[in-house]
């Protein structure tokens, strides 16, 4: 999970300029299709190798789907080469790093599988740790690759060119064949009972007698969809708040592309370094009081965060008087809600008027949105994601039971992957036409929502083997 997650994150930074480089009739809705084409391709693996994972040995789906990610960050290097369409090959390279991202259901389906429900939970959070610090390391490792320029060299026996646009994902091709080694030499089929008890075979088709014994009883149906339910609006939410904080702070506080993105990007930064804190720290909340009570804590906080944010008081944004086209947010498609994030300072002769752009009519009557509340905010949210998006999964983990898991996490996967898709067309539109106190009192209001379903489902949200066999967790 760590390797893979630097090997996702290490190129997000530089895709857009990559993309006007190496193809001039890309546009901001293309670059939209290309950001979303790593979830949509993981929407559609997570449940195919989950399936595979249940029938086969876990170390075949792995290792195909790692391989596929080499491959596209091979190809995702070599998008320069084609004389025209260049931008397609780059959304099929993209799409099928989503592809092999789909792995991360057979990851979490080998781990409920080898853990008892006692070890679970801690190494849920483990796993989401690690993730976690993938996810920070890898701008760190593309801002090094800076360095090496636009231009870099040319390998032109092979038609290579290593740049600050090819060298992270070649890194990350060859984190791919790390990973792929260390499947073949260290990783071993595992499986045992919630109770720890060791499993003869790894696959629920292969299993004995006693084995099967242990698996009667079904599968609590209303409680796997209200998990998947769950587990949706905590990646919303937290995909909405990344994609609104450029546009947000530039329309705020006067601030630059180029201010925005630093500032945004260290908070960003600071958020990771709290959730590796928190993912820590849960594991031992959990068995204070529990994951139900721990999931229903977070998402307490994640509301406390956006309510925080609403717009109070009477001091209204500065004016960006200028016509001009909004640079802060955009006005139709995904694609601009992040084209600012990308943008060169190269593109601009003069320094761009900052400030909220008149044609959001919002911006004449909506109070400005402090940076202490902005702060505040933001680490609460900070607490509350990690908290239910470790939770949430241990929770369904437990739920579906000792039976191969996956399936089941596919379908997680893959609606998690929606929620990064939908959260940026959300909020994109909302906070454009609407303001940022309609935009955060919506999410507010889905927010209470998903506390009511919780409350709803609390007593359901327990393990299989609670249920049916009567074990205590």
């Amino acid at each position: 999970m760590f390797l893979s997650s630097i090997g996702f994150s290490i190129v997000i930074m530089s895709i857009w300029p990559y993309l006007q480089k190496i193809d001039q009739t890309a546009d901001a809705s293309f670059l939209g299709w290309v950001i979303a084409s790593f979830s949509l391709g993981q929407m559609v693996a997570s449940p195919i190798f989950g399936l595979w994972s249940n029938y086969r040995p876990r170390k075949e789906p792995l290792i195909v789907s790692i391989f596929i990610s080499v491959a596209a960050n091979c190809l995702y290097a070599y998008v320069h080469v084609p004389a025209t369409h260049n931008k397609y090959y780059m959304l099929i390279a993209r799409a099928l790093v989503g592809f092999g991202a789909g792995n991360v259901a057979v990851v979490r389906s080998y781990i409920a599988g080898a853990t008892s429900l006692q070890e679970r939970t801690g190494s849920m959070a483990n796993t989401s740790t690690c993730q976690a610090l993938g996810f920070i390391l890898g701008p760190v490792f593309q801002t090094c690759f800076v360095l090496i320029g636009e231009k870099g060299v040319t390998w032109n026996a092979i038609q290579l060119q290593i740049n600050m646009y090819t060298a992270p994902v070649l890194l990350g091709a060859f984190l791919g064949i790390l990973n792929i080694i260390l499947i073949i030499t260290v990783l071993r089929e595992h499986r045992v009972t919630d109770t720890g008890q060791q499993c003869k075979n790894t696959n629920f088709e292969e299993a004995t007698t006693n084995e099967a014994h242990i698996l009667q009883g079904n599968i609590d149906q209303v409680a796997v969809v209200a998990t998947n339910i769950l587990f949706f609006v905590v990646l919303f939410i937290f995909a909405l708040f990344e994609t609104i904080l450029t546009p947000l702070t530039m329309d705020m506080y006067g601030w630059t592309q180029e201010q925005a993105v630093l500032y945004g990007g260290i908070i960003l930064a600071a958020l990771g370094v709290e959730a590796v804190a928190v993912f820590m720290g849960v594991k031992l909340l959990s068995k204070t009081i529990g994951e139900r009570a721990v999931l229903l804590g977070g998402l307490t906080v994640v509301w406390a965060g956006f309510f925080i944010l609403l717009p109070w008081g009477s001091q209204l944004p500065k004016i960006q008087w200028e016509d001009l086209h909004n640079n802060s947010a955009p006005n139709t498609t995904f694609g601009e809600i992040i084209i600012g994030l990308w943008n060169s300072p190269r593109e601009h002769h003069n320094e761009p008027p900052t400030g909220c752009p008149i044609e959001q009519a919002w911006c004449l009557y909506t109070p400005v949105i402090h940076l202490a509340q902005l702060l505040t905010a933001a680490a609460l949210i900070g607490i509350g994601y990690p908290a239910c998006n470790v939770m949430s999964y241990t929770l369904y983990s437990k739920i579906i039971g000792p039976r191969p898991q996956g399936v089941y996490m596919g379908w997680l996967t893959a609606s998690g992957s929606g929620a990064r898709i939908l959260g940026p067309v959300f909020i994109s539109h909302v906070y454009t036409y609407l303001g940022p106190r309609w935009a955060f009192c919506l999410v507010c209001g889905i927010v209470i929502l998903t506390i009511t379903l919780l409350g709803v489902v609390y007593k359901r949200l327990i393990a299989f083997s609670v249920r049916h066999v009567g074990i205590q967790e």
